[in-house]
């Protein structure tokens, strides 16, 4: 019988430096798209696929991240007593109760292998999503929700991936594809930025991953991988090696690459123009843009 997949991981010990010096004193995760941090995505994302548990996996200066979750007394009865309940409520979806969420320090950059095995004792012998805030998806139905539905008739191990060019592909674990089912493939292989040209598919693994728990004792059976780190990818890939199933799953949705600028800037024009009580004025600006700069050509 398949267990529950009810904790999830997040990985948010990384400095920001592209986003400096904005990240010299605010957590890269904190940095607002539209009027919710990054981190907020990937919170909602992750009860709307029925996770229970949260798991921070952080380093030093990331204490704005625990002040974010923790309830705010003096602001809610201030906004209590002036009537603003729309926006207590609001403030209220931010809050995480007592237990559910856990911090974890990686003391060390070693890599999102390593930082995701630092949260090994708090998983114990069950299934465990993980979810890097740096992608955001747009989707109807929430990506890890949908990874869900798909984990229940396939178990093992299971990645989000997403086709990208052949110029990118040395940018991405990449899949090595055996048979496809719909959206679920079988993978008999995985490679962490693989050199150009070398590539065995142009299907990209990216920030959403439903993992069994052996994934976490085999980032102490591999060795440093790309950049000197213990990566994520190879520890998956080691399931493969040893008889285990693992699936990719392409997901229906936009992936945003909110860890550069241009994807974060991408991802605030898109997200701000699903919003209706911003959506008219800015798409005249952009519209007004537009023809500013055709004129000037």
């Amino acid at each position: 019988m398949k267990r529950k997949v009810t904790k999830a991981i997040f990985p948010v010990a990384g400095q920001g430096t592209r986003f400096l010096p904005a990240t010299k004193s605010v957590p890269k995760e904190i940095m607002t798209l539209v009027d919710r941090p990054l981190i907020q995505y990937a919170i909602d994302e992750a009860r709307a696929a029925g996770i229970e548990d949260f798991i921070f996996v952080t380093s030093r200066g990331k204490s704005a991240l625990e002040d974010y979750f923790d309830h705010a007394p003096d602001l809610e009865s201030s906004l209590s007593d002036a009537g603003k309940n729309e926006l207590l409520d609001v403030l209220k979806s931010t809050n995480m109760e007592s237990g559910a969420i856990a911090y974890i320090r990686q003391h060390k950059p070693l890599g999102l292998g390593h930082a995701v095995s630092c949260a090994r004792k708090l998983i114990g012998d069950e299934p465990f999503a993980v979810i890097l805030p740096d992608d955001v998806i747009a989707a109807e139905t929430p990506c890890l929700q949908q990874m869900v539905e798909a984990y229940e008739e396939t178990g093992g191990s299971m990645v989000a991936a997403m086709e990208v060019s052949p110029e990118q592909t040395s940018s991405y674990g990449i899949l090595n594809v055996t048979k496809e089912n719909g959206p679920v493939s079988s993978i008999q292989g995985m490679v962490e930025k693989p050199a150009a040209g070398t590539a065995p598919s142009n299907l990209a693994v990216i920030g959403r991953y439903i993992l069994a728990p052996t994934v976490l004792e085999n980032v102490s059976k591999i060795d440093r991988g790309a950049g000197g780190e213990f990566q994520l990818t190879d520890a998956i890939a080691h399931e493969i090696t040893v008889g285990r199933d693992v699936f990719g799953f392409k997901f229906n949705g936009q992936r945003f690459d909110c860890g550069s600028k241009a994807g974060f800037l991408q991802a605030t024009v898109a997200f701000a123009l699903e919003r209706p009580e911003l959506r008219d004025e800015l798409r005249d600006f952009l519209a007004g843009m537009h023809d500013q700069q055709y004129a000037a050509q």
